[in-house]
């Protein structure tokens, strides 16, 4: 198909006051009548926060480790991102209709966006967070790549905006904390990114015991290297390469970036991370999410 020659920086659409990519915002809509079935598995995360590793990670598991089978189409397609529309390429609706069963879903919509039947079927959920500050460095870097979203402006206009919750998903503060308030009532697995750096092996199994999987210690040695962040930077069913230009200029910023915890402190000045904490504090006042700033 052919892509639609303004596609680029068209501004958010605030959807029940949460802003979205205008395309992801068109959407939301369509999506309340999506039917959820009881063995799907949504993966899902506040942007930037490694969701692409959790899938390839789910992924391998569904398919006991086999590469080859892993390597059958683009992540985007393996994993459908529930609420994607993009000029020129099928929707994640549209995928989803050609995925067979038990799928894996992928989205980043806040709870109060997200499909009724989703939860209605006790649909299990893992979600995965990461620190606020990389992810503010690392959304700055995507923005500025992923030509679906506004221009980012200079660095320090854009953490203002994503302080503010005035980026696309809307605050991040908010997402992170009603995961977590979910997890009570549903059948959510919240990891942190942080841990799954730090130990892989242990996240693996906690993902394995939820989904009632089991597979060989060698097979899940062998998920942990396929899922390195090296591994799947060079791997184009995972890196998002495949997708046109128009999307996402990797010349840019590649997409998969840097991978690493603390990445902020080359970025962030002394004068923003001050303002940054003094925000933190209140907005993040009585939650017991404890955050990792480095490794």
């Amino acid at each position: 198909m052919e892509l639609v020659s303004d596609t680029s920086r068209p501004p958010l659409v605030s959807v029940k006051g949460v802003p979205l990519i205008k395309y992801f915002a068109e959407m939301v809509e369509p999506l309340q009548s999506f039917q959820a079935w009881p063995d799907d598995l949504l993966i899902s995360t506040y942007p930037k926060s490694g969701t692409t590793w959790v899938s390839e990670i789910v992924d391998m598991i569904y398919q006991s480790g086999d590469l080859e089978k892993c390597h059958r189409a683009p992540i985007f397609v393996r994993v459908p991102f529930l609420e994607f529309k993009g000029p020129g390429v099928p929707s994640g609706l549209e995928t989803l209709k050609d995925t067979p069963a038990p799928r894996l879903i992928k989205t980043h919509l806040p709870l109060g966006l997200i499909p009724q039947s989703l939860l209605d079927q006790k649909v299990k959920v893992i979600y995965v967070a990461r620190n606020a500050k990389d992810v503010a460095v690392s959304y700055y870097n995507f923005y500025k790549m992923a030509k679906v979203h506004p221009d980012p402006g200079t660095w320090d206009s854009f953490l203002e905006k994503f302080m503010d919750g005035k980026v696309s998903y809307g605050s991040w503060y908010q997402h992170v904390q009603e995961w977590w308030e979910l997890s009570r009532t549903h059948p959510v697995l919240y990891l942190f990114y942080e841990d799954l750096k730090e130990n892989p092996k242990s996240e693996i199994r906690k993902i394995l015991e939820f989904l009632g999987h089991s597979v060989s210690e060698e097979t899940v040695d062998h998920i942990i290297q396929h899922t390195s962040f090296k591994e799947m930077k060079k791997n184009p069913m995972a890196n998002y390469s495949t997708l046109p230009t128009e999307l996402m200029d990797h010349n840019i910023s590649p997409f998969m970036r840097k991978g690493i915890v603390g990445d902020w402190k080359s970025v962030f000045t002394v004068a923003q991370n001050e303002r940054f904490d003094a925000h933190y504090a209140k907005k993040m006042a009585g939650c017991k999410l404890n955050f990792r700033w480095q490794l």
